[in-house]
């Protein structure tokens, strides 16, 4: 979980500092979390969840979606996976980001065959 934590303060361009007033923890508290000395409480936990809009389940546990609603923008959701533990979320958009142009179209096609 310390992980999932410091991936959703680095992912919303926050310091230690300013996560923990988001959540009415200190700096040192959020330090602790991260650096897996202390766990966090379970009202704690809900406070992420909630000002973060992130998934419990994700949050706890590492399944599922880490957004409990998709409201960030596409470019967020991408450096999310990227640093999270899917590694098959990883192989899959380092394999689309080595596509040329061509390759490109004929996913498209592939996709609006498979949508039809």
């Amino acid at each position: 979980m310390k992980n999932r934590i410091k991936q959703i303060r680095i992912l919303n361009n926050l310091s230690m500092e300013k996560f923990g007033k988001r959540i009415g923890i200190t700096r040192s508290s959020v330090c602790k979390l991260e650096s897996g000395e202390n766990n966090p409480s379970e009202q704690t936990i809900k406070l992420i969840c909630k000002e973060f809009n992130v998934s419990y389940d994700w949050l706890t546990n590492g399944v599922g979606s880490m957004q409990s609603n998709i409201n960030m923008p596409a470019m967020a959701r991408i450096d999310a996976l990227m640093t999270g533990e899917n590694e098959f979320a990883k192989k899959t958009f380092e394999k689309f980001s080595e596509l040329d142009e061509n390759e490109w179209l004929l996913l498209e096609k592939i996709i609006k065959k498979l949508s039809d």
